[in-house]
């Protein structure tokens, strides 16, 4: 079977718990296949309800995956029946079990989209707060290691006296007592914590990666292209995991920050990244010692992080702001709802949807139409149309060789995403989706150096709002206000990454090879 162990042993619960387990417990006396019609009854009544009383979501697979094993016990029987004649039996998964299936489907499917559109606008605030979180117990652990145990310091109007490291404790940890409240605080713990849960958060968020790839990722992972301009292109590299296919995205400036300072991290406590083993819980083996970046201290050695302990770092960073957003506790953040984020926001601010694809490492491009939860289905039939036009005028020597001149249209599109405030990130072979509008668009990087004249824009905007005040012009007003909120989201990101500085990763560059993208 061509199964990992993971969807394997799901198959075995669903055959021998969920359907034999509870036929035996229906009917004692069944030795073979062949049930009677009171026995499939009482089966599926029971299927109907989990353990705990309530009902049962996802009937149709169990009801699916008990209708292959007939069917496939039918086609066997036929190609060997003295091995397996003995085992074919009626089936009894009924074509009326299934009449429903496809609006039970799509009923799922509305689910899984409401539940992307309630956390939509809470995402900004987590990774706000983690952010936060992160910055201010560095800001204190790095007070704290300025003085020597005993003596006291002060951090954000606060003072603090550092003490001295439990007899227990292992390695340099860092206390200090907050003078005001008496509280004391383990500064290195919780600093290396907040990091964690910072650059899980905002991996997940920007990449849209499965947790197991996010664990996968290594100082390998990351490789940079440089072209003749001496412009560097990032690229990350994901492992073959669900869809047992390697892809590499090219690295947002707010994707490649988060990946910097993990590998500064990295760098400035072991002056390189560790080598460690990771256990995969679904191969349930040990992999060989590889550069891991998500990777921690267990039991005294180093460990590469588990998809477990990724998505337990998301959901304490989502538990933390239930005292000021009580909206948090009727929500439960999980590694795949920054996935199908990831997706709603590329499709949604006008990313063709087979580059979200590829992106997310999609086979199928109506996975990815599954992933989106707000998209107009005008849009979607147009661009199914789009897609059959295209496809019936590609020639099939479209895959070949660049000519010299192909190749120097494909260099200069790199010279063209250089705009007044920054870079433009869209890929490349795809037109401007926003008409030139750059503060309003998210692929839109900010230049540190233009700062400055971000601050003259907001003041030629705030004349310009003030003038349509003054004019009743409402339409112009609200325009404005959108124009607006961009640009002080942008200057805001800019002034977070300015902070922190450039980082020098000393990553093995890509050779530059010709080969020929597909628009």
């Amino acid at each position: 079977m061509a199964l990992d162990y993971s969807s394997r042993c799901n198959l075995v619960h669903v055959l021998a718990k969920l359907f034999w387990k509870t036929i035996e417990e229906v009917n004692p006396e069944q030795v073979d296949l062949r049930l009677s019609e009171e026995t499939v009854r009482q089966w599926k009544e029971r299927l109907k309800i989990l353990p705990n009383g309530k009902p049962r979501i996802d009937v149709d697979a169990t009801l699916l995956a008990v209708r292959a094993l007939y069917l496939d016990l039918h086609t066997w029987s036929v190609a060997a029946p003295e091995r397996w004649g003995a085992w074919a039996a009626p089936n009894p998964i009924r074509d009326e079990d299934l009449r429903w299936f496809q609006q039970r489907r799509r009923k799922m499917q509305e689910r899984t989209a409401r539940r992307t559109r309630d956390r939509k606008p809470l995402l900004p605030i987590l990774s706000q707060h983690v952010n936060d979180q992160w910055q201010r117990y560095r800001v204190l652990l790095n007070a704290a290691k300025d003085v020597a145990p005993g003596e006291e310091f002060t951090a954000e109007g606060t003072t603090w006296l550092r003490v001295s490291p439990s007899r227990h404790s292992r390695g340099q940890l860092i206390r200090a007592v907050n003078r005001t409240t008496g509280d004391l605080v383990r500064l290195s713990v919780l600093e290396i914590r907040a990091f964690w849960q910072w650059a899980a958060v905002e991996t997940l968020r920007l990449a849209g990666l499965r947790a197991e790839e996010l664990a996968e990722l290594t100082h390998l992972s990351v490789r940079q292209y440089q072209r003749t301009s001496g412009e560097v292109v990032a690229l990350l590299v994901i492992s073959p995991s669900k869809s047992d296919r390697e892809r590499v995205i090219p690295m947002s400036a707010e994707l490649f920050h988060v990946i910097a300072q993990i590998i500064r991290r990295h760098r400035s406590e072991h002056g390189t990244v560790p080598i460690c083993q990771r256990y995969d819980r679904h191969e349930r083996v040990w992999s060989e010692d590889l550069p891991y970046l998500f990777q921690t201290v267990q039991g005294g050695t180093q460990r590469a992080m588990s998809a477990t302990t990724i998505a337990k770092l998301v959901r304490q960073a989502a538990n933390d702001l239930i005292p000021q957003h009580p909206e948090f506790a009727d929500v439960k953040f999980s590694p795949q709802d920054f996935r199908r984020l990831f997706a709603t926001e590329l499709v949604n601010n006008g990313l063709p949807i087979h580059i979200g694809a590829a992106l997310l490492g999609h086979l199928n491009i109506q996975t990815t139409r599954g992933y989106v939860a707000v998209f107009a289905e005008d849009v979607i039939t147009q661009y199914q149309q789009f897609l059959a036009r295209r496809r019936a005028d590609r020639p099939a020597s479209e895959y070949r060789e660049p000519t010299p001149q192909e190749w120097q249209e494909f260099q200069e599109h790199f010279d063209k995403r250089r705009v007044e405030l920054g870079s433009c990130g869209r890929p490349y072979g795809t037109p401007c989706t926003h008409e030139h509008a750059c503060i309003r668009c998210p692929m839109l990087s900010i230049n540190p150096e233009m700062l400055p004249r971000l601050n003259e824009i907001e003041e030629d905007l705030l004349a310009r709002r003030k003038r349509a005040v003054a004019e009743s012009w409402q339409g112009e007003i609200e325009g404005i206000d959108l124009t607006l909120t961009f640009l002080r989201g942008k200057r805001e990101q800019t002034r977070r990454f300015e902070r922190t500085g450039p980082t020098d990763l000393g990553l093995p560059l890509m050779p530059q090879q010709k080969s020929w993208p597909r628009k």
